[in-house]
């Protein structure tokens, strides 16, 4: 039971961290928060995330060439140049390490406004601190593991960031159904996305960049649009554009 928990609580923070703080926040800036609440979620990702963090500043600039470049050769994860999932994660990872290294010419045109915490940004990405969340997690089955298959998980756990991403990418330009012609492959693959926290309202998403829900029609359920919603009711947000924005009509 503690195994089960412990992994759908790493998967679940982790995803919401890289959809509210590193995607609707760094990469867009959907909404504005003060610096006590940019370095408490910063710090917040980097604990959820673990062993897979990822700088909020290269995952902004990834992320905004996604969007310029969508499903093109320029686009650094579209599943249309990659014969297969993992071929995809890894031409999103070498990529990501020339951005953290300020050597991928192309990413460099979209820098700025990203969240800055450049001592733990470069330390989440040390060997020292991925190899010692790792052996956290290890630590953790070795204590609750209750069956030799629950250690099958730990890869799950050590790659959780990529694999999130790997989901959203190749399933959300993949699979489902299209809302809007946005000349890409978008896709929004699931009416109620608990699998990804609202990221797989890809075509919407791309056609609507800005808008802090990216559920649509009345049944796309966005899990994380609803959490904003309430940090912007108590104050520790203040998304750019209300809700209550008009969508133009859906294909």
């Amino acid at each position: 039971m503690a195994i089960l928990v412990f992994f759908v609580a790493h998967y679940y923070l982790s995803l919401f961290t890289q959809t509210f703080y590193l995607h609707r926040y760094a990469a867009h800036k959907m909404f504005t928060m003060n610096k006590f609440w940019e370095k408490f979620f910063f710090l917040f990702t980097y604990i959820c995330q673990g062993s897979s963090f990822l700088s909020p500043r290269a995952y902004a600039l990834l992320h905004r060439m996604h969007h310029a470049y969508s499903d093109t050769e320029l686009d650094p994860h579209s599943p249309h140049f990659s014969s297969n999932a993992f071929s995809m994660m890894w031409k999103t990872k070498v990529i990501y390490g020339e951005v953290v290294e300020n050597r991928y010419e192309e990413a460099k045109r979209f820098e700025g406004d990203t969240p800055e915490w450049k001592t733990l940004e470069a330390f989440g990405g040390t060997a020292y601190s991925r190899i010692g969340w790792g052996a956290l997690y290890v630590l953790f089955y070795v204590q609750f593991a209750t069956a030799w298959w629950q250690f099958l998980l730990l890869p799950i756990h050590f790659l959780m960031g990529p694999i999130h991403g790997a989901i959203v990418n190749w399933g959300g330009h993949k699979y489902g159904y299209q809302n809007f012609d946005n000349h890409d492959k978008s896709k929004n693959t699931l009416p109620f996305d608990f699998l990804a926290f609202g990221e797989l309202f890809q075509n919407n998403h791309h056609k609507l960049p800005m808008r802090v829900n990216f559920g649509v029609k009345k049944w796309e359920l966005d899990p994380t649009y609803a959490f904003i919603w309430m940090l912007d009711k108590v104050g520790v947000v203040k998304v750019k554009r209300k809700w209550q924005e008009s969508v133009p009509m859906a294909a």
